[in-house]
């Protein structure tokens, strides 16, 4: 059967954008094929910065012939009705249409469309400039003398040339003639810019990959990456080094290059007092470079590598003497900051940094840095015991958290917040959990990374977080859609990650056995942005009252008993937010968001989602419970016992609701006297222990137990079942019975909505 051979020549294709385009060109043809009737066996994209190709192989030779009937109107319908059939079948008259008879319906048209099948030359033809004309980029460009036409050509860079070829490995392939403002498909392509720029005529993909080696052109961009990474390892153990592994570079730097030939820089020791990370953030943003460390210290050292695209007649030495000048005075900004700010710590400390927060707006409704920072630091503080911190270094840390963001190093290099404020918060003696809760209370930044461990940096990093969402939650702006231009879905999932990584269920005491939990915290966190909006108010007010004190308006001092009265009436609204009617709502809704963002997690674990479903309850807020009760539930349903009670459950509870349905009031307590059968008493007595049981467990968060407790009732329901008649004419035993699967129903609810729980 025939492949098809496709490639796109154009100047440029930026690094970022190759991978996307070449996977949405291959979509594209494969679809367009499909939609034609046509049939392929195999597809490949293979992108280089100046090329999108695409291999498709056994291609049918062409689209099957099409039968299809078309139901017409009844034979004797009115005459528009019979055009409007003529004119949707392509028939010119009625005579062309066949007559078919329903034995409900009577006779009717029936007209009989063939298409005949198309060459597959002709259908790629047609659709692959359509295809080029259509592609979809961030941003384009018109080129040459067919710009000046409307509705001329865009493309991401000038495309130079179009090889399509067509036809079975056996046999000589065709060009699939077409053309498109000017350029015409062909068979001919180009090598390396500047090793072998000439023009190479190719026929199928073989050949074509194969002419494009020799032409100092790797095609594949999964090749490129293993060559750069094999050479550079091996060049980096010739000099006694290793290779400081980066697959994000890795993959930008493979889209750079067509011929990747990787070299040797190197930079004055001088600048190795910079961290490691600076130093590997310098070269890697501004110079595309690997850095190299010694496989013994494992600190860096003064050499990195690059990957060119020409094999230089001196080897390579220019362009590692250019790359590493570059690299030099890059280096040397780094270290003018790294010493800038070394020395404002070492003489002023961290007070100037947190100053200046004050003077950065977080968001317009929530205030300013500084302001942020002290609800943080309050929410640390009570955070502290939950997670077995020390509160005074959890709100130490806390305060200290962002600032780094006023350092000079983090002002040039973002990506280096919080680690920045480790370095310098070790560098002036901060404790180290301090010092670690400043660099770690960012994380979990996505999926892959870590979280927390440190308690202090678990305190630090949930309130972080949790100030966020209770934040914008206030405000009301919370995610809409597929928007979330605060992270606050992320938010939430560190949230949970920390919790369930580190086991935490997030209740703590607050002032004697009261316990505290994710509701109040969230409560907690909306009275603090009320009581900061309403500290607002009073300033303005306070002013305005000083201001006709000093006008003689007011009496001396009314200004400042108003101001005191005021303090107390915040205080008191701050503190009815925790429980008030308004902070509830917010609350519940907020645990509904986590809810989902836990669902999901689950889910991405492996859980059942009606077993999540069972679990969680609108006011659950101990995530870490709903968790386990999860775990414990599916493992029950696991073994035949939990099987079993799930079935005689659900009978028990179709029973009931039949009933409940009719409208029969079902007693609320079974009557012992009443049960007339040994089955029933065995049940009522096997639902009375393992309500005991199940309660004693739940009540240690030991849901392991609860649900074995729950496991032994299957014995007693299966004997009901088999044994009982429930609908008996007495009613007094008929309603008892109904009340002792209400209890057996009851008892299930201990731990989980069985209802949810599909089987």
């Amino acid at each position: 059967m025939p492949n098809l051979l496709l490639e796109l020549f154009c100047e440029e294709i930026p690094a970022r954008l190759q991978r996307k385009a070449a996977g949405d060109l291959k979509k594209a043809a494969t679809d367009a094929l499909v939609d034609a009737g046509l049939t392929y066996a195999a597809a490949r994209e293979y992108w280089t910065p100046r090329r999108l190709a695409l291999d498709v192989r056994e291609v049918t030779a062409r689209s099957p012939d099409l039968r299809e009937e078309r139901k017409g109107p009844r034979v004797g319908a009115p005459e528009k009705a019979v055009e409007g059939f003529l004119r949707g079948a392509g028939l010119s008259s009625i005579d062309q249409a066949e007559i078919k008879s329903d034995p409900k319906k009577g006779e009717f048209y029936v007209a009989v469309v063939e298409k005949p099948g198309r060459a597959a030359e002709d259908i790629i033809a047609e659709s692959i400039p359509t295809i080029i004309r259509g592609f979809s980029w961030p941003k384009s460009m018109r080129w040459g003398d067919a710009s000046r036409e409307p509705g001329s050509l865009r493309w991401i860079r000038p495309l130079h040339s179009i090889v399509c070829t067509f036809g079975p490995e056996t046999e000589e392939p065709v060009v699939v003639p077409f053309e498109i403002d000017g350029i015409k498909s062909g068979d001919v392509t180009h090598g390396h810019r500047f090793h072998a720029p000439q023009a190479i005529q190719v026929k199928r993909f073989d050949d074509y990959a194969s002419a494009l080696e020799q032409a100092k052109v790797v095609l594949d961009p999964e090749r490129r990456k293993e060559i750069i990474r094999a050479d550079a390892q091996n060049l980096a153990f010739a000099r006694g080094l290793e290779l400081v592994e980066d697959e994000g570079l890795l993959d930008e730097v493979a889209n750079l290059v067509e011929w990747p030939v990787v070299l040797m820089g190197e930079f004055e020791e001088e600048f190795l007092t910079i961290p490691d990370r600076v130093t590997q953030l310098t070269i890697r943003e501004n110079q595309k470079c690997f850095v190299l460390r010694d496989a013994e210290p494992g600190r860096l050292t003064n050499r990195f590598l690059l990957v060119a695209n020409i094999e230089a007649s001196d080897g390579g030495a220019e362009i590692a003497r250019g790359n590493g000048k570059v690299v030099r005075a890059r280096l040397s900004d780094a270290k003018f900051f790294w010493d800038t700010d070394l020395q404002a710590v070492e003489t002023e400390g961290f007070d100037p940094w947190l100053q200046k927060l004050d003077l950065v707006t977080f968001h317009a409704k929530l205030g300013s840095q500084g302001e942020r920072v002290n609800r943080i630091a309050r929410l640390a503080r009570e955070l502290a015991p939950a997670v077995g911190a020390d509160s005074e270094l959890a709100e130490e840390a806390a305060r200290l958290a962002k600032a780094d963001l006023n350092s000079a190093m983090v002002y040039e290099f973002p990506e280096v917040q919080g680690f920045m404020g480790r370095i310098y918060a070790e560098h002036v003696g901060k404790h180290r959990s301090v010092s670690t809760a400043i660099e770690d209370h960012y994380k979990p930044q996505g999926p892959s990374d870590d979280v927390p461990t440190d308690p202090v940096a678990m305190a630090v990093a949930l309130a972080d977080k949790l100030d966020l969402l209770t934040g914008f939650w206030a405000i009301d702006e919370k995610p809409t859609g597929s928007k979330d231009p605060f992270a606050l879905r992320r938010a939430a999932l560190g949230v949970i990650r920390i919790l369930f990584e580190n086991n935490i269920s997030l209740s703590y005491p607050i002032g004697g056995p009261k316990q505290a939990s994710l509701m109040h915290t969230f409560a907690h966190g909306f009275s603090m942005h009320d009581r900061a909006a309403r500290t607002e108010q009073i300033e303005e007010t306070v002013e305005l009252a000083h201001e006709a004190e000093e006008a003689g308006i007011l009496p001396t001092g009314a200004s400042e008993e108003l101001e005191e009265q005021l303090a107390g009436a915040a205080a008191s609204r701050a503190f009815s937010m925790v429980s008030g009617p308004a902070s509830l709502e917010k609350a519940y809704d907020l645990l509904a968001f986590f809810h989902d963002r836990l669902k999901v997690y689950l889910r991405d674990a492996g859980a059942r989602h009606d077993l999540i479903d069972a679990v969680v309850t609108e006011g659950a807020d101990d995530l870490l419970d709903i968790t386990r009760r999860v775990s414990a539930l599916g493992a029950m349903l696991d073994t035949e016992d939990g099987k079993n009670l799930l079935a005689g459950y659900k009978r028990a509870a179709n029973i009931l609701a039949a009933e409940e349905k009719k409208g029969a009031q079902i007693p609320g307590e079974v009557v012992e006297s009443l049960l007339e059968e040994a089955a029933e008493q065995s049940l009522h007595s096997a639902v009375n222990q393992t309500v005991i049981e199940a309660q004693q467990a739940v009540e240690k968060e030991d849901y392991s137990s609860a649900v074995t407790a729950l496991a032994k009732l299957r014995e007693a329901v299966d004997s009901f079942f088999e044994d009982v008649m429930v609908n008996v004419d007495n009613e007094k035993v008929r309603l008892n019975r109904f009340a002792l699967l209400s209890a057996v129903r009851d008892a299930t609810a201990l731990v989980a909505d069985f209802s949810k729980i599909e089987g």
